[in-house]
């Protein structure tokens, strides 16, 4: 769900010229960027470090695409369930929505 949730961030702010912070408690996203791992991907044909299929490559291609076409979006990584206003909103939003709430 983290992944989607990168992507439809980004789709809404399509044409956007502020630069956009993507806040995350998913060090999967947020490595990916901070760290270049898509990059490894890539040169090793979408295998990760121990050469296994990258889960989720139909999510992250297009994301990679959005963020490297951007040039304008970091990644930031936050602690979970540690107070952060709209990382306790968006938990609560998404437990709701898995619960048929939303």
């Amino acid at each position: 769900m983290e992944l989607s949730a990168v992507i439809e961030a980004l789709r809404y702010f399509d044409g956007s010229n502020e630069p956009i912070e993507i806040r995350s408690d998913s060090t999967y996203v947020v490595n990916c960027f901070r760290d270049n791992w898509w990059v490894g991907w890539q040169k090793r044909g979408w295998k990760n470090s121990q050469r296994q299929p990258v889960a989720n490559r139909d999510l992250w291609e297009p994301l990679i695409e959005k963020v490297t076409q951007r040039g304008d979006v970091t990644f930031t990584w936050v602690k979970a369930h540690n107070g952060e206003l709209m990382n306790e909103l968006v938990d609560s939003l998404a437990v709701a929505a898995s619960l048929g709430f939303a």
